[in-house]
C-alpha cells in the first residue's frame, strides 16, 4: 500500500471511529407499522436490504461522511479510469505547435499548448456508451413503472441511483473516447 493511501485511510479511520462510537449509543429501535396482510398482498415496506427504521443525528453523520469518501474514492477512481486505461501510452503528438486538431484558439501570447492526444475514436467507446445508455433507458422505465403502481415507492431511489450513475458512466465513456486529451501551459504573473 503507498504511503498516500495509508495515511488518508488513518486519517479516515481517525474521523469516523468517534463519530461511530458516538452513533452506536444512539435512539432505541422503533417498531415498524405494517399493512394488514389479511386485506391485501401490498408489501409498502419491503425492501432489498434490511434497514433501520430510525437513526439518530450522530448515525445520520457518520452515514452522511461515509457516503462523501465513498463519492471522493469513486471520483478518484474514474479519473484513473480516463486517464489511464483510455489515454495512450505514447508521447505526445509532435505538431502540438502546429495547431493540433484546430485547436488554434488555446495559443496566445501567454497560453500555449504542452501535450496533446487525439481522441481514441475505439468502437469500444461506441460499445460501452450504447450498453450504458440502454441501462439508463432500463431505471428510467423502471423508475417510471414504480411511480405509477400502487403503493410501491420502496425503489425509487434504486431506480433513480442507477438511471444517474448510467447517464454519468456515459458521460465519462464520452470524455475517455471521444474528447482529445489537451494540457496547456500558461504564464503568470506573481
Amino acid at each position: 500500500m503507498r504511503r498516500e493511501t495509508l495515511v488518508i485511510a488513518t486519517v479516515v479511520a481517525l474521523v469516523l471511529l468517534p463519530m461511530w462510537f458516538v452513533a452506536i449509543q444512539g435512539e432505541p429501535p422503533s417498531e415498524e407499522i405494517e399493512i394488514d396482510q389479511s386485506v391485501t398482498e401490498m408489501r409498502p415496506l419491503q425492501s432489498i436490504v434490511d434497514t433501520p427504521n430510525k437513526l439518530s443525528p450522530s448515525q445520520v453523520g457518520v452515514v452522511v461522511w461515509v457516503a462523501l469518501f465513498a463519492l471522493l474514492g469513486a471520483l478518484t477512481a474514474v479519473h484513473r479510469f480516463m486517464n489511464r486505461a483510455v489515454r495512450p501510452d505514447e508521447p505526445a503528438d509532435a505538431n502540438v505547435g502546429d495547431d493540433p486538431g484546430g485547436a488554434s484558439w488555446f495559443t496566445t501570447d501567454f497560453r500555449w499548448l504542452a501535450e496533446y492526444h487525439d481522441s481514441t475514436d475505439a468502437i469500444e467507446g461506441i460499445v460501452v456508451m450504447g450498453a450504458l445508455t440502454v441501462l439508463a433507458i432500463v431505471f428510467a422505465a423502471l423508475f417510471t413503472g414504480e411511480y405509477l403502481t400502487l403503493a410501491r415507492t420502496q425503489y425509487f431511489g434504486t431506480y433513480a441511483a442507477g438511471m444517474f450513475l448510467s447517464l454519468a458512466g456515459s458521460t465519462v465513456a464520452y470524455y475517455a473516447w471521444f474528447l482529445p486529451h489537451v494540457e496547456v501551459v500558461e504564464e503568470r504573473g506573481h
